[in-house]
């Protein structure tokens, strides 16, 4: 190894302690980690103040040029359908077809499609009051049916945009989003009844919590039918889907093809949806539509911020060209999809946080991709995936949506460790099992 490789693997390794600790111990928010963290590295290895700057600077505006927009709207997305219920209306539909009998299953299911446009700490917050409801009705432990719901949320939130690490990391890495949000929710399926399987084998030794919140009953006053609450969710991802499977030719586009793939950009599929959203309610008062709007837009400014100050450390990375120094030292060609999985994993294990877990591990692997054998289309969204997988487990006490579950369903540390936490690692190592696959396939 030549001198200069270990100076930058130091470097990084310091860089990435600095994040670690910065974000889990003292719990000062990741932008300001990752900024420092940048500073660490670019100075360590040499670079020049000015060109570390430069670094952080062009990184952060690039991704959010590419980001921006589409997280916008898809956090305002969310909380239109929060509010107007139409979560409540989707997981009373599923329930009604699966029956109360697999009320468990109902909610793992739910939290699968309503966990496509709302973060997975916001879906569970909502669902809790139902969740509760049901366990007290049909008598399954809350253990299950916390967990259950848990875990169907988790799955899309690690693998399909407009989640910001999956997004952050399609941006980073270069993959096209309609194609990442079909083939990232193939993956999120198996991975959410990994999940499912688990709770319910690791719940039957477990006495039966006593539900002593209050629950609600009953359906919500003026809530939208079925058709209303599903297609704001469902009509952009068929949009941006059928984009995806199109391969153009320059001078080949017609009037009608122009239409189409417009419609199919995620930002205008994504405003359809909103548009949709609010159909989901009779009437509206300007003063709750503008809170509505700067609800969405104050909690998508802090999911950006993260987003932008991943990008900078990926560019800091790139102008000390590890990747070329790595590629001729290591034999990374033989590990493939494996090391941004194993990397995002020790991330997100280490630090609590998938999105800052793939956003880093994203900078990282991007100078390494042809080393790795994945510099091509394909590759490039195998290792997304992958970084996804990783950035699942494992969910335990540093990461903030295990206290949200652990809160709001009343359940004790150790239940949490033994039933959850675990599901993430049965969810994580199904994922990637499935990737692999999938290179066999796609």
């Amino acid at each position: 190894m030549d001198t200069f490789l270990a100076r930058v693997l130091i470097c990084l390794i310091i860089g990435i302690a600095v994040i670690v600790v910065l974000t889990a111990k003292f719990r000062i928010h990741a932008v300001f980690a990752l900024i420092i963290a940048c500073l660490l590295v670019g100075l360590g290895v040499g670079l020049s103040l000015n060109n570390v700057l430069t670094a952080i600077k062009e990184g952060f505006g690039n991704i959010l040029k590419s980001l921006g927009a589409l997280i916008i709207l898809g956090t305002t997305l969310g909380v239109i359908l929060e509010h107007t219920g139409s979560t409540r209306v989707m997981a009373n539909a599923i329930l009604k077809i699966v029956g109360k009998k697999q009320a468990a299953l109902a909610m793992s299911i739910t939290g699968l499609i309503v966990g496509l446009p709302i973060f997975c700490d916001s879906g569970y917050i909502v669902l809790s009051g139902l969740n509760k409801s049901l366990a007290k009705s049909t008598g399954i432990s809350i253990v299950i049916m916390a967990a259950s719901l848990a875990t169907g949320l988790y799955a899309v939130h690690c693998l399909v945009p407009p989640h910001p690490g999956a997004a952050a990391a399609a941006g980073i890495i270069g993959v096209d989003l309609g194609k990442l949000i079909m083939i990232g929710t193939t993956v999120a399926i198996p991975a959410m009844i990994a999940g499912f399987l688990w709770v319910g084998y690791a719940s039957k030794s477990i006495p039966k919590p006593v539900i002593t919140d209050d629950v609600l009953s009953g359906e919500p006053i003026g809530q939208p039918s079925v058709i209303k609450a599903f297609l704001p969710v469902l009509l952009p991802i068929f949009l941006i889907a059928l984009k995806s499977f199109f391969v153009i030719e320059p001078g080949t586009v017609n009037n009608w093809l122009s239409i189409l793939l417009a419609l199919g950009d995620p930002v205008i599929a994504l405003a359809i949806g909103i548009l949709l959203a609010f159909n989901a309610s009779r009437s509206w008062k300007k003063d709750v539509v503008a809170k509505l709007l700067q609800d969405g837009a104050e909690k998508a400014g802090g999911i950006l911020v993260i987003i932008g100050a991943g990008g900078a450390f990926g560019a800091v990375l790139a102008a000390t060209q590890i990747g070329n120094h790595l590629s001729n030292a290591l034999p990374l060609a033989g590990m493939g999809i494996f090391f941004p999985f194993l990397l995002t994993f020790i991330l997100k294990t280490a630090q609590g946080s998938s999105t800052v877990a793939i956003i880093t591990a994203s900078s990282i692997v991007l100078p390494l991709l042809t080393s790795l054998g994945l510099n091509t289309d394909k590759g490039h969204i195998l290792c997304v995936l992958a970084m996804g997988a990783g950035s699942m487990m494992i969910s335990h006490a540093n990461d903030a949506y295990f206290w949200v579950i652990a809160k709001f369903s009343g359940l004790e540390m150790k239940t949490m460790l033994r039933v959850y936490s675990l599901a993430t690692v049965c969810m994580g190592v199904t994922s990637f099992l499935v990737v692999y696959l999938l290179t066999f396939i796609i």
